[in-house]
């Protein structure tokens, strides 16, 4: 095989399952995707992918050698650029950071302009993401995760400790009795909470173990919209302290946080882009900055 796009392709479809999304990962529409995997098959003389129904797109045996090679290839070609980038010395160009929804919505901006004042050569494109994204495949460069890395190439550090608990309206707590004692007294109150496929979200998951499906008045898939509907009065809603602590129109429905959903707020790069100037930077103006607000992400400011 002697054009690399070919595996590239095979890659994606692999990765992807289907030529839909696998054309959304190489930037080029379906009918393409599906034409040259097809001449594909056709001169090198096998099947690659067994078809499924439902439009599902499953390796065949010469399809899983294929796809392994591509991804040795792929290894190689971004550790020459991560090396190539370790040793940029430049304080400008783009930085490439991913954050989740709640924290890019209430801490993150105003740091990013800090840094924006302090590095004016430097692009920062943030990708708000509450999936955990590859930063050997350069999906991003530097990440804020709310969980500790578990890679062994990554390389960053512990900024805070994150806690959560019940935020509601004033209102809502003045109409129905005020703010509760304990979790245990969370029956007796509307609650806003995930859909109910959100499996393996912590919170999620504490909510499904600890409160009946029939106290749940509100249902989504974002905090941010969680705390607007706690604030609209809809209910109790169970948040991150940092995103809702001195929100106007928000307090605490639960004094204390809830000490099993204790989290970590880490800042993480790839081992091979410590060097880079630019991600030196991001650390040290955004991180240390982000750190200053622990008792904030800790639940020490209510």
């Amino acid at each position: 095989m002697e054009d690399w796009n070919e595996l590239r392709l095979v890659l994606a479809v692999a990765r992807a399952g289907s030529l839909t999304t696998a054309a959304g990962l190489l930037g080029i529409d379906h009918s393409t995707v599906f034409r040259r995997l097809n001449a594909l098959e056709q001169r090198q003389g096998v099947r690659v992918f067994e078809r499924l129904p439902g439009g599902t797109y499953q390796l065949t045996p010469a399809g899983e050698r294929m796809a392994a090679a591509a991804e040795r290839m792929e290894d190689e070609a971004l550790a020459l650029a991560r090396d190539i980038a370790g040793a940029d010395g430049r304080l400008s160009g783009r930085l490439r950071v991913t954050s989740s929804e709640t924290l890019a919505y209430s801490r993150l901006t105003k740091h990013l302009a800090e840094f924006r004042v302090v590095h004016p050569g430097i692009v920062v494109e943030l990708a708000i993401d509450n999936r955990v994204l590859s930063l050997s495949r350069r999906e991003a460069d530097v990440a804020l995760r709310p969980i500790r890395p578990k890679e062994g190439d990554l390389w960053g550090r512990k900024l805070a400790g994150v806690a959560w608990t019940f935020f509601a309206s004033q209102a809502y707590l003045d109409i129905n009795g005020g703010p509760i004692g304990e979790a245990a007294a969370l029956g007796a109150h509307a609650l806003i909470g995930w859909e109910e496929t959100a499996g393996g979200i912590m919170a999620a998951d504490w909510l499904e173990q600890n409160v009946s499906a029939s106290s749940f008045v509100y249902r989504t898939n974002s905090l941010v919209n969680q705390s607007v509907a706690a604030k609209a009065g809809i209910g109790l809603a169970l948040l991150p302290c940092y995103l809702c602590d001195g929100e106007p129109g928000l307090v605490r429905a639960l004094a204390e946080p809830i000490e099993e959903l204790s989290g970590e707020l880490w800042i993480v790069t790839h081992q091979d882009l410590k060097g880079t100037a630019r991600v030196r930077a991001f650390f040290d103006v955004v991180g240390e900055g982000l750190a200053r607000e622990r008792d904030l992400f800790e639940g020490r400011v209510a």
